[in-house]
């Protein structure tokens, strides 16, 4: 593959790097010794960082404990979420690429048991014979896709797909729990795909959105030349200076993911902890009702006792439920999506080393006897700035959907809390009824 502009660069706003300039008298003298940097970068650092730029910390302003101002900063949540929402998607009235994932089918067959999942399209480009398209596609097919464009889109950063299984400890994959939740990643990855400005041109997109049955033999297990070329003259070769917005990339992906990786295990450990409780207070609220049945005296007490306890399982699993089918599948994404990213940034890492021995050695050359820069020095000058610009425009694209995103996840997750308490307050204050008007006759027949 030769390494250019990627198609749809100019129309989708990617402005190309100008931090690196790289006119070769320039780059003959950035070979001056300096701090040499590993290709694989990276590191423990607890660093607070915003979207990879180094900030100072600075000490968190007090929560208010009014609910005046609860709900300020609720609105203003929603406010920055709105405008996020509308600056990603500022040219949807231009869009002209729309995918949908849905209608999951389960097939069964003598050989293999699968579900499958209905890709519909609607788009106006020339590239498509027709305005609407659908077919059905199985996981494997969307696993054969992102290979695909990993393999011909090596500077561009490619959605994750939904891990073989969800959550460790899933056993019935073809649960219609665990089917709705695919649904939704699948969904979500393809839609990333189709509204990404350079992805959505790739002509493997083209055949698994149109194509009845995909050629998935062609290519499977083949390198790009671009990823040969670099392994061949980047392999044990030390940066001699990683470009400083890079690092800050390396940097606040560690500590993304250190983060992300301990609410994901704090999470599902909470989740654990709520099924054992919501096992043991099953089992309460039953005694309850056995217990009304011998006490006639404290029947209605007891039997209100029973439907509180009970009226709490439901909205306890309905919390529990949230957490494990729409908190947990966000945070694992992203788990994977910061994986992706330092896995691009480590291929960036490659593409300079190649650069940088190519022109070393073209350098040494033209000092012994004054041969000419050679075309390919310019070549791979040329592969490391569309790198540096397709993955700086990624790194945008991908903050903006990680705030997004994130917004909207602890939005629910407040208004799933919110409305799990204010259920479990009606049942208990419903009940505080029942014994006052309890004790009202039982004084009225004392009286009597």
């Amino acid at each position: 593959m030769s390494v250019g502009t990627p198609r749809g660069l100019a129309s989708s706003g990617q402005k190309p790097i100008t931090e690196i300039p790289h006119p070769l008298s320039a780059a003959e003298e950035s070979l001056s010794p300096g701090p040499d940097v590993s290709i694989s970068s990276g590191g423990d650092k607890d660093l607070e960082l915003t979207n990879g730029t180094l900030v100072e910390n600075s000490s968190p302003a007090s929560a208010s404990s009014t609910s005046t101002s609860a709900l300020l900063s609720r609105l203003q949540v929603e406010d920055n979420f709105e405008a996020d929402a509308a600056d990603l998607y500022a040219t949807t009235e231009t869009r002209d690429l729309f995918v949908t994932v849905d209608d999951p089918k389960k097939h069964v067959s003598t050989m293999e048991t699968y579900i499958t999942y209905r890709v519909s399209t609607k788009t106006t480009r020339i590239e498509f014979d027709l305005p609407e398209y659908s077919v059905r596609r199985r996981y494997q097919d969307f696993d054969w896709l992102r290979v695909k464009l990993e393999e011909t889109q090596p500077t561009n950063l490619i959605p994750p797909l939904p891990e073989k299984f969800v959550m460790k400890g899933v056993v019935d994959r073809f649960s219609e729990e665990f089917v709705e939740t695919r649904m939704k990643a699948l969904d979500k990855f393809l839609k990333r795909v189709a509204d990404h400005p350079v992805l959505s041109f790739n002509p493997h997109l083209n055949a698994f959105l149109t194509a009845k049955d995909l050629n998935k033999r062609q290519g499977l297990a083949l390198l790009t030349k671009m990823g040969e070329s670099v392994k061949h003259v980047a392999g044990g070769y030390k940066l001699r200076a990683r470009p400083p917005e890079f690092n800050a990339m390396g940097e606040y992906l560690d500590t993304f993911s250190q983060k992300l990786g301990t609410i994901d295990r704090i999470a599902q450990r909470i989740l654990r902890e709520q099924s054992e409780y919501l096992t043991e207070l099953r089992e309460y609220a039953s005694v309850y009702s056995s217990w009304a049945g011998s006490e006639e005296e404290l029947q209605r007490p007891l039997e209100g006792v029973a439907g509180c306890v009970t009226t709490c399982c439901g909205a306890l699993e309905d919390l529990s439920e949230n957490m494990s089918q729409d908190f947990l599948p966000v945070l694992r994404e992203y788990v994977l999506y910061t994986e992706t990213m330092k896995n691009v940034l480590r291929k960036r890492d490659q593409s300079q080393a190649e650069y940088e021995g190519r022109l070393e050695a073209a350098v040494l050359r033209k000092q012994e006897d004054r041969t000419p820069m050679p075309l390919e020095v310019e070549k791979c000058q040329d592969k490391m700035e569309c790198f540096n610009a397709d993955l700086k425009a990624d790194w945008e694209r991908w903050q903006c959907n990680k705030r997004q995103d994130f917004k909207q996840l602890l939005i629910g997750m407040a208004d799933k809390n919110i409305n799990y308490y204010e259920k479990c307050q009606t049942a208990w204050e419903s009940l505080v009824t029942v014994l006052q008007d309890k004790q009202t006759e039982d004084k009225t027949s004392e009286t009597n």
